[in-house]
């Protein structure tokens, strides 16, 4: 595979009420810069948006490594625009399926291959050399159109078709038979959209790579039209820390999402895969038993290869093995019968709070089940 393209300030962009100003754009293109996403598109080429050149400039200033890519209609005004801005790879858009050809633009397949081979001549004849062609609703499209239309671009020129499951239907098991079908009859390189209407974006975007796909789209927080697209923050964890075929630096994958967050006024889920609050927080006894003794039991890496960390907390589903393991960090040495007697105590009061307790409240609790029996208090108490 090649790697992630960032399309935040592009699909992510579409979202409903977001508008990211322009110091926040330049922030975000930073960050995913140090992370190491190989292809950052800046936004749509159209001459109606001056801030995009001055974007443009100011991630050439900062020497940014990824490759800055353009999204383009197939219009010759656009295309025009996008070569003055010179982007290092520009992504044509031409639709594929029927619904699309005839019924919202009531053309043919013809016509979207003569519109597809021109528009690729225009953007060379610019000077631009690096050309991807998004086939949009590929997912929804007769297979025998796609794969001429994936020709045409081959011969016009492109480097690169990329399948978009526009409407977010495909399964992961579907998009690896397309991403096959594509790869057996056009040896250009293949990237791929994913829409997450079914909550199968990242699953589909990580089974389009396996499948052979060199490229997968991706959004921060998975922003994006309807329920958004593949979310950046799981598709780099997973490659990096999962199945090891990316080295991206995890660590900044919070301070990314909190940026964002922040930009488009949106919580983060403490739960949310690799970024979220609570992801190494735990209170079930036979999770923190396993964790205290080995972490790998209960978690799939390090939290600290996300700039995270782990929280065993004592409440209401805490056992007697992980309550001992506490009382000992807390001081304590107490006998298997005050352990007995003390834990109750901690579940009644974490349940009559709703919530785990502090080590304050536990140490309350437990100094006078320690005074009955007369086990040992904290050392220097």
């Amino acid at each position: 595979m090649k790697g992630i393209i960032d399309s935040t300030l592009r699909e992510g962009a579409q979202s409903p009420g977001i508008a990211f100003t322009a110091t926040d754009k330049l922030a975000i293109v930073g960050l995913l810069d140090r992370l190491g996403i190989e292809e950052i598109e800046l936004g749509i080429a159209t001459p109606h948006d001056p801030a995009l050149t001055d974007l443009f400039t100011a991630c050439r200033k900062q020497k940014i490594r990824a490759r800055l890519a353009l999204w383009c209609r197939c219009l010759k005004s656009d295309i025009h625009h996008a070569a003055t801005l010179r982007p290092d790879i520009l992504s044509l858009s031409i639709p594929s399926s029927d619904i699309h050809l005839k019924e919202r633009l009531r053309k043919d397949a013809r016509w979207a291959m003569r519109v597809t081979s021109e528009a690729i001549g225009q953007a060379r004849a610019l000077g631009i050399r690096q050309i991807s062609v998004g086939m949009e609703d590929a997912t929804r499209a007769d297979p025998t159109l796609l794969k001429q239309m994936c020709r045409t671009a081959l011969e016009a020129g492109a480097v690169r078709v990329r399948l978009a499951d526009t409407v977010g239907i495909a399964s992961p098991q579907s998009m690896q038979n397309l991403v096959r079908e594509i790869r057996a009859v056009c040896p250009l390189e293949i990237a791929v959209h994913t829409h997450n209407d079914f909550g199968m974006a990242t699953a589909n975007s990580i089974a389009a790579l396996e499948a052979g796909a060199s490229w997968a789209d991706a959004t921060i927080l998975g922003l994006g039209e309807r329920a958004g697209t593949s979310r950046l923050e799981e598709l780099a964890g997973y490659l990096s820390l999962a199945s090891g075929t990316r080295e991206y630096q995890t660590r900044l994958l919070r301070p990314l999402c909190k940026l964002v967050a922040r930009a488009v006024e949106r919580p983060i889920n403490p739960q949310h895969p690799l970024i979220g609050r609570d992801i190494f927080t735990c209170e079930s006894g036979l999770h923190l038993q396993g964790l205290t003794r080995n972490p790998a039991t209960y978690e799939p890496y390090d939290p600290k290869l996300v700039g995270s960390c782990r929280r065993l907390l004592i409440g209401s589903k805490t056992g007697k093995r992980a309550l001992s393991d506490k009382l000992s960090d807390l001081g304590y040495s107490l006998d298997k019968q005050t352990i007995d007697k003390t834990l109750p105590l901690i579940r009644q009061h974490a349940m009559t709070a709703g919530r785990s307790l502090s080590d304050q409240e536990i140490s309350d609790l437990v100094t006078p089940s320690a005074a009955m029996t007369g086990s040992t208090s904290p050392q220097g108490a």
